[in-house]
């Protein structure tokens, strides 16, 4: 048990580096089309989320290593949801030292940066709580129970951060450009829970 939960410890790191490096192309990736079994799986599991185009176009790039496992299924979503989270971050922080920014502009700008900082911090955990331990009995009731709290938790703040930049006194212009980062994390983190939730399902 101790080897397997070191192996999937080893691919998730090794997710973790290939999708941080990959980022940018998977951000303006078109539909891939594949054929196989693995790409099959992703296909039908992607039908199951609210973002089924976006879900396979992102995950069939990972088919190979997903091998049809709902394990690193799971494991490979929460990934790309904390890479995208964390570039959005960045991307915030960037935009933040911009001159010229309004006071609510910049104040929900903080508000999105503390709250998608959260959101990295339980996807974080959440991939290493995944990574370490196996399933079935009690205790693996107990991790995934802690792991989709904090999935959740993770798309509670992504909405938290959307819900700062209503209001007239933003520019309309400044509030699509925020939102189209902020909703892309929103569903890469809720392709995530759908797995997470189905995982934890399919071991009770």
């Amino acid at each position: 048990m101790a080897a397997a939960g070191s192996y999937f410890s080893i691919i998730a790191l090794i997710i973790l580096i290939h999708l941080a490096t990959n980022l940018n192309s998977c951000s303006a990736a078109t539909p891939i089309r594949h054929s196989g079994r693995n790409t099959r799986f992703i296909r039908t599991s992607c039908r199951t989320t609210l973002q089924p185009s976006l879900c396979f176009v992102t995950l069939s790039r990972y088919a190979t290593r997903i091998r049809g496992s709902p394990r690193f299924l799971a494991t490979t979503a929460l990934s790309l949801a904390f890479n995208t989270t964390r570039f959005a971050t960045k991307s915030m922080i960037t935009l933040s030292k911009r001159h010229g920014l309004k006071r609510r502009e910049a104040a929900a700008l903080r508000v999105c940066v503390e709250e998608l900082g959260d959101s990295i911090d339980e996807l974080k955990d959440s991939i290493g709580k995944l990574s370490r331990h196996g399933a079935g009995g009690s205790t693996f009731r107990s991790q995934m129970s802690d792991i989709e709290t904090w999935v959740s938790a993770a798309l509670t703040d992504d909405d938290t951060c959307m819900d700062g930049l209503s209001g007239k006194s933003i520019n309309r212009k400044f509030r699509s450009r925020v939102r189209r980062r902020v909703v892309k994390v929103a569903h890469l983190t809720s392709i995530a829970l759908a797995f997470v939730n189905r995982y934890a399902a399919t071991h009770k």
